[in-house]
């Protein structure tokens, strides 16, 4: 992080006055580019702990110690007390750290306070450690010194499996009830990019499983034959985030081709279109399929980036500020940016 003394010592990044990578219009207004707000309240940017390596998740294990992923395969535990030190976990499974894979999203049981559970998502390496893999769901307890995790087990896996090395996904997150949704991504080639579509994979779909991997109770497929009675919605391309608001809503945000950064509020059966439907292109800047924007029975993301903003981590605001209440933090890593947006009705 750049800190800077408060918000007056540096200049906005408002990356949506840039030029648009495509000419694609919106289906409606207010679906990208909106108006810039900047904060009026001050601020400080701190940086607590350096020297992390490769991060790629974060959770709170108190409030006071961070338990962070090392996309390398570790896992390291950050006292915010003694933000210098930091406690090494050990005991993981074996990750495949190439290209975009690595060890991706940990997250906490719902009671972890009483079990110490936590469970994690990683490109797990098959055909003795090729780059031929897929992204994998674990399980396991953390010992109460934080040093070593015990009882490691797989519960979820996808397939097919796949060597491109790229969009894995993946993002966690649990229920008021308890179930955990895993948000998967294609693997980006071309001929992968049919699974986003395919109910038989799990591939560029989010799933709702229980704590052991198995299909959870309610389903939108689960009378279906011809699906996977895990999948919750499917028709995504790679889900960077993954989070439920105050009103147990669940908001989704993936990366986009050139062009077509998206956030979708994700409803049970629904289908978010790709690679039918997008708001971005090729890197070759040629169209993606027919180069359409909107089909019936797909659904529109709720906002859209053109430029991207290559999403990473988001968050709902609930801190202290009253300006930033209720707000929606994301993390962009092509400009470094963190980005704030203002939801009104479900609308940005």
């Amino acid at each position: 992080i750049n800190a800077t003394e408060t918000n007056n010592a540096a200049e906005p990044t408002n990356k949506e006055t840039l030029a648009a990578n495509t000419q694609y219009k919106p289906a409606f207004e207010g679906q990208t580019r909106v108006n810039y707000v900047a904060t009026k309240a001050e601020y400080h940017v701190e940086v607590i702990s350096e020297n992390i390596d490769l991060p790629w998740a974060i959770v709170n294990l108190t409030e006071n110690k961070l338990l962070i992923t090392n996309k390398k395969g570790t896992m390291t535990v950050v006292d915010l007390n003694t933000p210098s030190v930091h406690k090494t976990v050990t005991g993981l499974p074996k990750v495949n750290h190439a290209d975009q894979g690595g060890l991706l999203d940990i997250i906490l049981d719902p009671n972890f306070k009483e079990n110490r559970m936590i469970y994690w998502s990683f490109s797990n390496p098959l055909n003795n450690g090729t780059t031929n893999d897929n992204t994998s769901i674990a399980k396991g307890k953390l010992s109460a010194d934080e040093t070593k995790v015990e009882n490691v087990s797989i519960i979820y896996q996808t397939f097919p499996a796949h060597n491109s090395g790229k969009h894995y996904g993946n993002r966690l997150a649990f229920d008021k009830e308890g179930y955990l949704y895993a948000a998967f991504g294609e693997r980006s080639d071309k001929e992968m990019r049919k699974y986003s579509q395919d109910l038989k994979s799990p591939l560029g779909k989010i799933i709702r499983i229980t704590t052991d991997g198995k299909p959870a109770p309610g389903n939108p497929f689960a009378t279906n034959k011809d699906a996977l009675p895990e999948i919750y919605s499917l028709g995504h391309r790679s889900p960077q985030s993954l989070i439920f608001d105050d009103k147990g809503q669940l908001w989704e945000i993936e990366h986009g081709p050139m062009g077509g950064d998206e956030l979708n509020l994700v409803q049970p059966g629904k289908n978010y279109g790709w690679p039918t439907i997008t708001y971005g292109n090729e890197y070759s800047e040629a169209k993606v399929g027919e180069g359409i924007t909107q089909k019936d029975g797909l659904e529109q993301p709720v906002y859209y980036w053109d430029p991207v903003i290559a999403p990473s981590g988001m968050e709902f605001y609930t801190g202290n500020m009253e300006e930033w209440k209720g707000n929606l933090f994301v993390g962009g890593m092509v400009k470094q940016a963190l980005v704030r947006l203002i939801l009104k009705d479900n609308k940005v």
